[in-house]
């Protein structure tokens, strides 16, 4: 019997409190930066286990068990909700209006909260330093940051290796692991732009930013397809243009919201400098009587797997749960904030996707070439991972790779 089975020898028995846990956590979701309630139950799980807490980051908790001399693994689950309107019926669905686990974060703590209990039970079976580490605010970019900034490299051991996982619309019971580049660097930004109002009737006595606006939307469509090298991946977006409330009224400003997604930092210094360079000639060429204004928010840095950590966990995946179990992950146009963790401590990482949708579902719409279609995927109202069997192979996937270093 290996060491992953000897730890794993009592999930079954385990079980049973997991989905109670993932149940409430899915009834009580949380908005980031306000996890009071989720934390707190995380800090009593921990203790409970024998773990020494810390909360760093405000809502953020970290658990340290030591177990002997030996490498320090850190695993990290994130615990916040989204502002979405749960729509799937659930008999546990969110309890609190407007507010729903729409992204899988319950899923990630009460997975890594189920780990961190047969990690401490079984302690016989391995020697070194194991960090549970439950991070607030992912959706917004900021919860990593937060811990970082409130010095958790100097209240936690530095680990040698850092681990995490996401539920994403894959067929549950696998899991999907890639080197390189997994997840793409995101950035939000909102750029005002200054025109000069007036009455609608008299457009020449104006700077109209409405046009302004208009000219930098189309303009930047160039960034992607004219200044970005073809097989360098980018993603500009425009989500939102705002200007006016009346017809007969020429605003003085208008703003644009704009989503910038990039797998490489050379690329994304690239696209952001292109844009600047655009919106700032437009306003020149329109006679804007101001600079115009860029505010940048909830950036994500780019998540790329180290390749020697991915091939040793993913080979750990392999022979625990067979070769037709672990899926190439592929490039995920999606962000997260994780990797803000392991590079502040300067150790490399591995992030792997955990499947979540029933098997035949997933099957049944792969045959009609329907999964986007069909399949709700993260942030959706619909989004709704099978409790059975993601939570085993959640808690599975996070022993198995800790254990590939601490046996």
């Amino acid at each position: 019997m290996s060491n992953s089975d000897t730890v794993l020898a009592s999930l079954d028995t385990e079980l049973g409190w997991i989905r109670e846990t993932y149940s409430q956590l899915h009834r009580h979701p949380e908005l980031s930066l306000e996890e009071h309630e989720t934390s707190k139950l995380v800090e009593d799980r921990l203790r409970a286990f024998g773990y020494s807490v810390t909360r760093v980051g405000g809502t953020g908790v970290v658990g340290v068990l030591t177990n002997g001399p030996g490498p320090t693994v850190l695993a990290r689950a994130d615990m916040d909700a989204l502002p979405v309107t749960e729509a799937t019926g659930l008999a546990y669905s969110s309890e609190v209006e407007g507010v729903m686990h729409a992204c899988g974060h319950d899923v990630h703590v009460s997975t890594l909260l189920g780990a961190a209990k047969l990690m401490a039970d079984g302690r016989g079976a391995w020697a070194g330093t194991y960090i549970a580490l439950f991070q607030p605010a992912e959706e917004v970019g900021a919860g990593s940051k937060a811990m970082v900034e409130d010095g958790l490299a100097t209240k936690v051991p530095r680990p040698d290796v850092a681990l995490a996982q996401h539920v994403m619309p894959l067929p549950a019971g696998t899991v999907a692991t890639t080197a390189g580049p997994v997840l793409s660097a995101g950035d939000s930004l909102k750029i005002t732009v200054h025109g000069k109002g007036a009455h609608g009737s008299m457009p020449h006595m104006s700077v109209d930013p409405v046009v302004l606006a208009s000219s930098i939307v189309l303009r930047l469509q160039t960034v992607v397809s004219r200044e970005t090298k073809p097989g360098d991946f980018a993603v500009v977006t425009v989500g939102a243009l705002n200007a006016g409330a009346k017809s007969n009224i020429i605003p003085d400003r208008a703003t644009l919201l704009l989503n910038i997604r990039t797998y490489d930092n050379e690329v994304r210094s690239t696209v952001l400098a292109a844009i600047e360079r655009i919106v700032k000639g437009e306003c020149i060429t329109a006679g804007s009587p101001q600079e115009p204004e860029f505010e940048y928010y909830d950036q994500f840095p780019l998540t790329s797997n180290d390749e020697a950590v991915t091939d040793h966990v993913t080979a750990a995946f392999k022979a625990h749960f067979g070769a037709d179990a672990v899926q190439p992950a592929g490039r995920q146009t999606a962000s997260e904030d994780f990797s803000r963790i392991p590079d502040t401590f300067g150790v490399p990482y591995t992030f792997w996707l955990l499947g979540g949708v029933d098997p035949a579902v997933y099957q049944a719409a792969a045959a009609k070439g329907t999964v986007a279609q069909d399949i709700p995927a993260n942030h959706s109202p619909f989004f709704a991972p099978v409790i059975d069997p993601t939570l085993s192979m959640g808690v599975q996937s996070h022993v198995v790779a800790a254990l590939s270093y601490l046996s």
